[in-house]
């Protein structure tokens, strides 16, 4: 009951994060930095920085769609990221860029998540519904060894969002001191810029925490399938 009521809890509070993302992002997108930088203009001035020539910058549809793709190599900014020169943008363009530096400097914990991320795929669409249809057979069978086997298959989803942590959390890092240290933003400017990321990290944590607790309770369905039997 105390897991039930915890999931439940977690996905509250992810509410509440995703909600405060767009908030804070809203609020510093209205800030435009001193400097007159796109997010553009940033991402591609910090990998010439950084020694980085084979990953492009370019622009994708949506909101807050920004991410970093290591197979094509390629540093995809959203609509309101691409060409905004808000502490914002500049904020998120430096933290995907983040994320390029530590593909091209080998960082550990991301080279993880992308060796992981085949099985993961897998597991992530076969793990509830092997389990559901095992809960279901379990009284057919005597054994909800097929739960179990798609509560396990999980655990691949809980590694993942685990070993994304460190790795958003330290891509955050890299950009707040880039954006410093090569003078695009202000101090005053690496604050707002810092709030906006800080935002951003609190829904993986709240991600890493809700895939912990849904994997605790499908071991206590499991047990309590067990008992049952």
């Amino acid at each position: 009951m105390l897991l039930y009521y915890g999931v439940i809890l977690v996905a509250i509070l992810a509410l509440f994060f995703q909600a405060n993302v767009t908030s804070t992002f809203g609020k510093y997108s209205k800030i435009r930095s001193s400097r007159g930088y796109t997010g553009a203009d940033v991402a591609r001035m910090l990998l010439s920085q950084n020694g980085i020539t084979d990953v492009s910058v370019q622009p994708i549809r949506g909101n807050l769609t920004d991410h970093y793709n290591p197979v094509n190599k390629t540093l995809n900014l959203s609509e309101s990221v691409y060409n905004s020169t808000s502490v914002a943008a500049l904020g998120v363009a430096a933290h995907e860029t983040g994320h390029a530096v530590q593909h091209a400097k080998g960082y550990v914990p991301l080279l993880m998540r992308s060796a992981i991320f085949p099985a993961v795929s897998f597991s992530g669409k076969i793990a509830m519904p092997l389990f559901i249809v095992g809960i279901l057979l379990a009284n057919f069978i005597n054994s909800p060894i097929l739960a179990l086997i798609g509560a396990w298959l999980y655990v691949f989803v809980v590694i993942f969002q685990i070993i994304t942590l460190p790795v958003e959390f330290n891509a955050s890092a890299r950009a707040l001191t880039m954006l410093r240290d090569y003078n695009f933003l202000d101090e005053t400017e690496v604050r707002g810029a810092r709030k906006v990321l800080s935002a951003a990290a609190m829904t993986y944590v709240a991600a890493a925490a809700a895939s912990i607790l849904q994997f605790l309770r499908l071991l206590a369905i499991v047990n309590s399938s067990r008992r049952n039997n």
